[in-house]
């Protein structure tokens, strides 16, 4: 069994400065002593590289829970002024996490990719992990269905560790998700038809009627009745994205991710698949509360696209250098008063966000 050590430490966050002049000088909190104690504050990530794990059973970060630890060390080999933008403030979201990152420490040969990365993905919302090109985002999907295992830390899905399941337990879980690739990653050799089946002939023992009722009820979904047994080569780019998205949803999973799902689309394009991510996952939440699912649906997209964050995200994460600048709710983070947050949610040129 394969096991890797959790570590628990504490951040700080900003209060923020005047959102009329974007100030280059750390965000970071002066204490308001007028505040009541019951108002809602942000949550704040922990990351410390040298920490050791509190004693007692390991707790599952939940977002809802206002703490003031200590503002986390850089990680090792980098400076406090490369992470002065990071504030490691989570904002409430009011909802358990579905996914949790403790503390998640990768690398590629001399390539630190994920440098003490502690994040969390809301149940029963549409999540974005928003960040720079190179930052790790679509690394963090290859750990959460156990394809990559982090040097150090853990990933929890719905409280289960991840690195820790054996091969049989694992195979088991990732029948829990739904993955839509960048292009769709449809079979060349098959129509759409047995494209979106084949998970169901894969992993269950359904008769051929219950598959094909199925796949046609997924195909009508995402608006492709009419091309069940086109060949993926006879299909738009939007199309294929499209039958990897049904492909997906055919075993009912609890979580779907997406990877840059927009990526080579127009922009009407994207702005129609980001409407078809949000129908498809009210009707899931309407099923799964109507049957009464122990976890309500979770979507998680990987994407570049500030736009589709502002139409689709029910929750945010930005991250850059291997950490979470700041997370929460999609109205905090747009109204966040971190330069950087407001720099890339706004696509400004101007801020501490440069080519170098």
């Amino acid at each position: 069994m394969r096991r890797f050590g959790s570590l628990f430490n504490g951040g700080v966050g900003p209060d923020g400065e005047d959102r009329s002049e974007p100030s280059l000088q750390p965000p970071w909190p002066d204490p308001d002593p007028d505040r009541e104690q019951d108002e809602p504050t942000a949550r704040l990530l922990p990351s410390t590289p040298d920490a050791q794990p509190p004693p007692g059973p390991a707790t599952s970060r939940v977002s809802v829970v206002n703490e003031q630890p200590p503002r986390p060390a850089p990680p090792r080999g980098s400076t406090e002024e490369e992470y002065r933008w990071h504030s490691y403030r989570v904002y409430p979201s009011g909802r358990p996490d579905a996914i949790e990152f403790v503390d998640i420490y990768k690398s590629f040969g001399h390539a630190h990719v994920l440098r003490g990365l502690n994040m969390g993905l809301p149940e029963g919302m549409v999540s974005m992990i928003l960040g720079p090109s190179g930052t790790g985002k679509s690394v963090c999907i290859k750990h959460i269905v156990g394809l990559l295992y982090p040097d150090q830390g853990d990933i929890l899905v719905h409280g289960e560790s991840v690195p820790g399941m054996t091969d049989e337990r694992l195979f088991e879980v990732r029948k829990k998700f739904g993955l839509l690739f960048q292009d769709g990653a449809l079979f060349g050799s098959m129509n759409v038809f047995d494209n979106t089946a084949f998970p169901l002939r894969q992993h269950t023992e359904k008769s051929e009627e219950e598959i094909e009722e199925i796949v046609i009820r997924r195909l009508r979904e995402v608006g492709l009745a009419d091309a069940v047994y086109r060949m993926p080569n006879q299909l738009s780019g939007g199309m294929r994205k499209r039958a990897g998205f049904a492909r997906a949803l055919v075993l009912e999973p609890d979580i779907v991710l997406f990877d840059e799902p927009d990526s080579g689309l127009d922009p009407v394009r994207t702005a129609l698949l980001g409407e078809l991510i949000l129908e498809i996952h009210r009707e899931m939440m309407e099923e799964a509360k109507a049957k009464q699912r122990p976890h309500l649906p979770t979507f998680c997209v990987i994407t570049h696209d500030i736009m589709s964050a502002r139409r689709v995200a029910d929750y945010i994460n930005v991250l850059w250098r291997g950490r979470i600048v700041e997370a929460g709710p999609a109205e905090d983070m747009l109204s966040s008063e971190n330069p950087f947050i407001r720099q890339f949610l706004s696509g400004e040129s101007q801020g501490p966000l440069t080519m170098d």
